[in-house]
């Protein structure tokens, strides 16, 4: 497995898949011919059905500005290999220098056809196990927590990047609750973190106040994802907000340090990583259950971390918060990341922390591995009708009639 700044890493939203990867695609093209002067891009796939709506287009022109760029929207071509498939060709003057083909496989990551991930700075396997079993084996055998083992493969530095992540996670929370108005692209979505935050009652339980603080959080930050502005992949832009909000919420209530929250991070960003090297996180490859279930399991890990659970907690609670989004479709109305995803997030969040306290009582009668849930969940994402994986075709997507001021 990758280094987690595969995972988490730091960008525009609204999609990781739909604007990271290919801005990084761009990026790539544009560095590998540095003497073209006009591309012609073609998006297949998911990339072609719901890139308009996610701004992948946008993105695209703006990575490649001044140049001329033509963009191609196959929506009939079939994808083999994998459902957010581009082709690009570089020209200069006229004259073709390259054409490649390449694949935004969720989360900001990128394949090219022929070569291996790429958009970030370290693409080496650093991890030498993949399994959970396998690394809570390794854990138990040396007497060290997960967080241990994270720092024992990728080294001190980490925990730099990790910090880095965790101070855009506050900022995007931060500016998410300060922001009013109507997110773009014709929706005509409110922005509601900053009502959820503010709707205090006299009369107000823990149990209430939790839940509009956690809730706020998480739609802060999706808010400013669907915004397009800057957020970190958790493992995906469109499910950004899950993670950051449990924990928000724990260390201002609990008043956990940032070095704790910090090692809670390197926990989750664990669980996120076996799913993606053993499954998907991708919602155009697997569902929804593939981003709002993945950052749900890595949410709910995480927490397990900053409680100082054992090993075999951690896995229940990521289990359990994998197991109950299997099936969930990928289904955003207009392509925007909005409408249901925003509400999502905070719903997962507060499944994160329901999956904490069942952990807590009930770990040592599990039956379902964390290994298993997890291969379950790409057989299922796979299983799906493609009208519910990111192609808005079904579903919400399909029933609901676009009105701007609605």
């Amino acid at each position: 497995m990758q280094s987690l700044r595969q995972l988490y890493k730091i960008g525009r939203g609204p999609s990781s898949s739909h604007t990271i990867g290919p801005e990084r695609i761009a990026r790539t093209v544009k560095e590998m011919y540095p003497s073209a002067n006009s591309y012609k891009i073609t998006l297949f796939g998911s990339l072609a059905l719901t890139g308009m709506g996610h701004g992948t287009d946008r993105v695209i022109r703006e990575t490649l500005a001044p140049y001329d760029v033509e963009i191609a929207f196959d929506k009939k071509t079939p994808c083999d290999t994998h459902p957010n498939t581009m082709d690009i060709e570089a020209f200069c003057g006229g004259a073709l220098l390259g054409k490649h083909r390449f694949y935004s496989v969720g989360g900001g990551t990128f394949r090219m056809e022929g070569g291996s991930d790429n958009g970030a700075d370290d693409v080496r396997d650093v991890y030498p196990l993949s399994t959970f079993s396998d690394i809570s084996k390794y854990c138990h055998e040396r007497g060290i927590r997960l967080w241990e083992y994270v720092l024992e493969c990728e080294g001190e530095e980490i925990f730099s990047y990790l910090s880095e992540v965790w101070e855009c996670m506050k900022r995007s929370i931060h500016k998410g609750l300060v922001t009013t108005g109507t997110l773009p692209g014709g929706l005509g979505t409110q922005r509601r973190a900053q009502i959820l935050y503010d709707q205090k009652h006299i009369d107000e339980s823990a149990q209430t106040k939790e839940n509009r603080l956690v809730c706020s959080y998480a739609f802060a930050v999706s808010e400013q994802n669907a915004a397009a502005e800057t957020i970190v992949t958790a493992p995906t832009c469109g499910s950004a907000g899950v993670v950051p909000s449990v924990l928000k919420y724990m260390q201002e209530t609990r008043g956990f340090s940032d070095t704790e929250i910090v090692r809670a991070l390197a926990t989750g960003g664990l669980i996120g990583n076996l799913i993606k090297k053993n499954a998907s996180i991708s919602g155009a490859e697997c569902g929804c259950q593939a981003e709002i279930g993945s950052a749900c399991s890595m949410a709910a890990a995480a927490l397990c971390e900053l409680f100082g659970m054992g090993i075999g907690q951690i896995e229940y609670a990521a289990e359990v918060a994998m197991e109950h989004h299997l099936g969930l479709t990928c289904d955003p109305i207009g392509g925007l990341v909005q409408i249901p995803c925003i509400e999502r997030n905070a719903v997962a969040a507060m499944r994160a922390i329901n999956a904490l306290s069942l952990a807590n009582f009930l770990a040592d009668s599990r039956k379902i591995s964390f290994d298993m849930v997890v291969n379950v969940m790409y057989e299922t994402g796979k299983n799906l009708l493609s009208d519910y994986r990111e192609t808005s075709s079904g579903g919400l997507a399909k029933h609901y009639t676009m009105h701007p001021k609605n």
